[in-house]
């Protein structure tokens, strides 16, 4: 190689060097949700989103599955992930822990959520509009220990229509299932009596053949409270530049394709979100220990 030659390529070596990242260095936005269904049902949901994103943001984006609830709080409140699909609880202590986190988007279908509490058959116990007192020393399984529509939400309603704690009540330790379909099976197979569900996850395992309503019944539903939110981390801004939050609450507020609207289990679309509206959630872990 002559002396021309040599300095052509240390120039370019040297813009490279110094210039702007190459995509392969690029940032990368991660997002994760909690595992509140089996884990492969997760990666088929929101792969596609990390997809969808990527091209309204012109950013490249990647889906991190985490182990349980709590990872994906712990994922939060490090960096490691930038976004979040929480629950009213684990949101509410995501963005606890981490100043300038905000509740961005949750579906239009959240702020009036509910659950439901179901039974095996052979228990014998009907639909009611009142709660199910004849529960009582029943075997009972809650979902992940950090679940608003599958813990935080019914213990709430058990202390309320008892005034005992669920081991007082059933007459045992409390029993967690890890994830609302994981519920469902326990209770239909009589492994435990009875249990609390997400109702979107029982109405769609119902609808998907995966639940049989004549052994897993629903006895009473409670009244409705707001639960799941997409969560933005403060460090999107610095990360990515200023305004990134907003361009991603638009990007996800905007989303309108049924397919990917139908894998979130929202058809019905999303809709913005603020901390505020998850202000009573936070109260009610407060009082019940669940946030400090």
């Amino acid at each position: 190689m002559n002396r021309r030659s040599l300095l052509i390529a240390a120039a370019l070596f040297y813009g490279a060097a110094c210039g702007q990242p190459s995509a392969a260095h690029a940032p990368v936005l991660r997002f994760t949700a909690i595992p509140d269904h089996a884990h492969s049902g997760l990666e088929q949901r929101f792969r596609p989103l990390a997809t969808y994103l990527s091209e309204a943001l012109d950013l490249p984006v990647e889906y991190v599955p985490t182990s349980d609830y709590q990872g994906s709080v712990e994922a939060f409140k490090n960096a490691d992930i930038q976004l979040a699909w929480f629950g009213g609880l684990t949101g509410a202590q995501a963005r606890a822990a981490v100043r300038g986190a905000r509740a961005i988007a949750q579906g239009r279908v959240d702020p009036e959520f509910r659950s439901y509490f179901i039974a095996n058959a052979d228990l014998g116990l009907a639909r009611s509009e009142t709660f199910p007192q004849a529960l009582r020393s029943h075997s009972f399984a809650f979902g992940s220990e950090s679940s608003t529509s599958g813990r935080l939400m019914p213990e709430y309603f058990i202390r309320l229509h008892t005034g005992e704690s669920p081991a007082e009540f059933f007459g045992s330790p409390n029993h967690y299932s890890g994830s609302h379909d994981a519920t469902a099976k326990l209770v239909e197979a009589g492994t435990l009596d009875a249990g609390a569900i997400n109702y979107k996850t029982y109405d769609r395992m119902l609808a998907a053949g995966d639940i049989d309503a004549q052994r897993c019944v629903i006895i009473w539903v409670t009244p409705t409270f707001a639960d799941y939110n997409w969560s933005a981390h403060p460090i999107l801004e610095e990360r990515f530049g200023t305004g990134t939050t907003e361009r991603l609450q638009r990007a996800l507020t905007d989303l309108s394709d049924p397919a990917l609207l139908a894998a979130l289990d929202r058809p019905a679309g999303l809709i913005p979100a603020t901390n505020a509206d998850f202000a009573s959630i936070a109260d009610l872990a407060r009082e019940l220990g669940f946030l400090r």
